[in-house]
């Protein structure tokens, strides 16, 4: 903890989306950076606070928000939005003076930061449309590929929360990149075991492909529990998670809400063709939920002998790892054991000590780079060293 103390910077301009684990990520960073007396500016964007997520963020001490709705990247025919943000981007540097910039996003990359610029890779869509739908993005995603590219060159350091996902952005963006590891962590104290309940949970956004919840909503009629499917339904460009009563819909839940559910489950399910880390199968950890998930690099990374692992399109293997468990009450709670033992690994502190060591590098590495002379490129970094 001392020597992340030394390398924290005082103040921090971090983006944020409000659609995503992003947003839970960054109030958690957050909370970790305040008890070192660091001051974070979290600049929203994607959507507005909801009054729930307005009244979590005020219970983050040391923090800021300056909250907007432009469209993110990803989003359909952002780049409008995109431009207009980074301008606001650029007067919230003016007005906070930050010590570092903690970019969520990759479009920004590639504004002209007086402080050090850390961009962290959540997540991306030429990575996801490989694992989702196969092959390569169509044309209409080409700016996207572009804008992507320029800005992981330009950051001063890109961070992602898994081996997997950073292996995913060298695959993807052939350009330098100084890449570090720095995996996300959780308060195990809002997250604890309860008396255990005959029900299968899985949580995400329920909209996007990726998190497979439809497989679960296709055997749920076979499986001798009950199936319940928690967050958000609705895409932001339009659509929703298929209907039916097969499973039990809980809608978007608070934290508070989220963490009595899983602390009562006995199974999660998280059957995901992608996921770069996987904020709720370390929060089902946490509750003590034995898991079954898709088996793809990152969620093999991190809970490799923890675990069932089903391919994600064999719903046959996902019905047979559930029911396993259902019958096995032995294996199933040593399993929950043990998902609660590797889940305490993955604690806010070690995260805030990862990126102590990266904010201290690029700190300690930035020589002079003023908003008129323009952006120190990568190639420019790398003739330094």
């Amino acid at each position: 903890m001392n020597g992340a103390e030394k390398r924290m910077p005082e103040r921090i301009l971090m983006t944020a989306d409000t659609v995503g684990g992003v947003w839970t990520y960054s109030l958690e960073l957050a909370c970790v950076l305040g008890s070192y007396g660091t001051e974070v500016f979290l600049a929203t964007m994607g959507a507005p606070l909801t009054p729930a997520q307005r009244e979590e963020s005020s219970r983050v001490p040391g923090m800021k928000v300056f909250e907007s709705s432009y469209r993110l990247e990803w989003m359909e025919d952002p780049w409008d939005d995109v431009r207009e943000a980074g301008e606001w981007l650029l007067g919230l540097e003016e007005a906070v003076r930050p010590d570092i910039v903690h970019l969520n996003g990759y479009a920004h990359g590639g504004l002209p930061w007086r402080a050090p610029a850390v961009m962290v890779a959540h997540s991306c869509v030429l990575s996801w449309w490989c694992a989702v739908r196969g092959g390569e993005v169509p044309p209409v995603w080409e700016r996207y590929r572009g804008e992507v590219a320029r800005g992981l060159s330009a950051a001063d350091c890109v961070v992602a929360p898994s081996e997997a996902m950073l292996t995913e952005l060298f695959r993807h963006y052939p350009v330098p990149l100084s890449g570090r590891v720095v995996p996300n962590g959780r308060t195990a104290g809002l997250f604890a075991p309860e008396r255990k309940e005959e029900m299968v949970l899985t949580v995400g956004r329920l909209w996007d492909e990726a998190k497979n919840a439809a497989a679960l909503h296709r055997i749920a009629p076979s499986l001798s529990w009950a199936v319940y499917v928690a967050g958000e339904e609705s895409h932001p460009a339009g659509g929703t998670f298929p209907g039916g009563t097969a499973v039990q819909r809980l809608g978007r839940l608070t934290t508070r809400e989220l963490a009595s559910w899983m602390a009562r489950a006995s199974i999660y399910a998280l059957p995901a063709y992608y996921e770069p880390f996987g904020l709720s199968v370390l929060e089902a950890g946490l509750s003590g939920c034995a898991l079954v998930l898709g088996d793809i690099p990152s969620l093999r990374e991190i809970w490799d002998g923890v675990a069932l692992f089903v391919q994600p399109r064999d719903e046959e293997a996902l019905k047979g790892a559930i029911e396993s468990l259902i019958r096995n009450p032995g294996e199933r709670k040593r399993r929950a054991a043990s998902a609660r033992a590797r889940a305490e690994e993955f604690s806010p502190l070690r995260m805030a000590e990862g990126y102590g060591a990266v904010y201290g590098e690029v700190m300690g590495k930035k020589t002079g780079k003023g908003r008129g002379k323009g952006k120190v490129t990568a190639e420019k970094r790398r003739k330094r060293k």
